[in-house]
């Protein structure tokens, strides 16, 4: 039986094709020199406004790129085209790195569990993302980092991936507190399962459909409610509640990303506890009803670092207003990433 796929039935049809389209089909341009594509590169970002991305780190290149029409990485590049690859952020603020430490930990074991080794000791890629930072001359904003299986080829095995790859880039950006609730939905986007969801991996289509989703119903983002109807996380963000016996509740972080603000909130948390003003901060499997009739509740993520919540699926959270304990646990993040200890700071020295 003759294949009816054959690179020769295959080449017939698109020749077809193209005579029938001759005159309405669209002209592919095809670049003669690498010049003249760099050069359209440019066009992009020579329209005279700031540059969203002062530098980036690319360790195919070997170093770091202050023109954004290079910051590129290659296509067979096992993060594009397979997935294989785990990131992190931490938050640039006043010249200081908050928490980069807490990130780049967390962000090597995401690596360890997508089993993708770093082609340098942390301690190296610490330094390259400092000196990255100073060179951007960026005193506010995000650094996002990314380690990949490397590019080499198009298969699924990274085996022929001569080595891993680490990519880091700077972004210019706005940080401030969040004082204005917002709405969210239970999200109906089937959740990451635990393996997936404790490793901050570049596989952001569930997160990127629970958003969206929220978006076509008016609300900011979403919620994930595990198999077992216990509150899970937002789309890139933990939650956290506070009960009408004025206790601060995260869920537990087994099935979920263990968030270093969440985690670094329920280290500051304690200190309401002592003036009184909240009687406990623990972490514990919430209900969807428990959680729904919470007197406050919070997304609490790196680029927030705390977002009041005020509606739930076109129901109020408590009164309907941003709280008040809530708005003293957002005071709480917001002095330590200021002028928290060295221990959570990392001053930037820009030459």
């Amino acid at each position: 039986m003759e294949n009816c796929n054959s690179p020769s039935d295959q080449k017939s049809d698109a020749v077809t094709g193209a005579e029938v389209e001759r005159d309405t089909e669209f002209r592919v341009h095809v670049f003669s020199s690498s010049s003249e594509l760099v050069e359209k590169l440019h066009e992009k970002w020579d329209s005279g406004k700031e540059k969203p991305y002062p530098a980036m780190y690319s360790s195919v290149f070997g170093g770091i790129i202050l023109d954004p029409a290079m910051m590129v990485i290659p296509i067979d590049d096992h993060m594009v085209h397979r997935g294989h690859g785990v990131f992190d952020t931490s938050i640039i603020l006043n010249g200081y790195l908050y928490e980069l430490d807490a990130h780049l930990d967390r962000f090597l074991r995401s690596a360890a569990k997508a089993k993708i080794s770093s082609p340098f000791p942390r301690s190296t890629l610490r330094s390259i993302l400092v000196q990255l930072t100073a060179a951007s001359r960026c005193t506010e904003g995000t650094l996002r980092f990314w380690l990949t299986s490397g590019p080499g080829n198009f298969l699924l095995s990274p085996s022929g991936c001569p080595t891993s790859a680490f990519y880091a880039v700077v972004i210019k950006d706005k940080i401030y507190q969040h004082r204005e609730g917002v709405k969210v939905i239970t999200s109906t986007i089937p959740m990451k399962s635990p393996l997936f969801a404790t490793t901050k991996n570049v596989n952001y289509l569930p997160n990127v459909l629970s958003v969206m989703e929220a978006e076509e119903k008016g609300a900011f983002a979403s919620i994930w409610v595990d198999e077992e109807g216990y509150i899970a996380e937002g789309p890139n963000v933990n939650v956290a509640f506070i009960t009408h016996d004025k206790e601060l509740i995260l869920p537990f972080f087994d099935k979920i990303l263990s968030g270093c603000t969440a985690k670094r909130l329920l280290e500051l948390a304690p200190k309401l506890v002592e003036q009184g003003r909240l009687k406990d901060v623990r972490t514990a499997n919430v209900t969807v009803e428990e959680a729904k009739g919470s007197a406050e509740m919070m997304y609490v993520g790196s680029t927030l670092p705390l977002l009041p919540i005020v509606m739930w699926d076109e129901k109020p959270i408590g009164d309907g207003l941003v709280g008040e304990l809530t708005m003293a646990l957002s005071d709480l993040l917001w002095d330590d990433m200021v002028a928290g200890p060295k221990t959570h700071r990392l001053l930037v020295t820009y030459a």
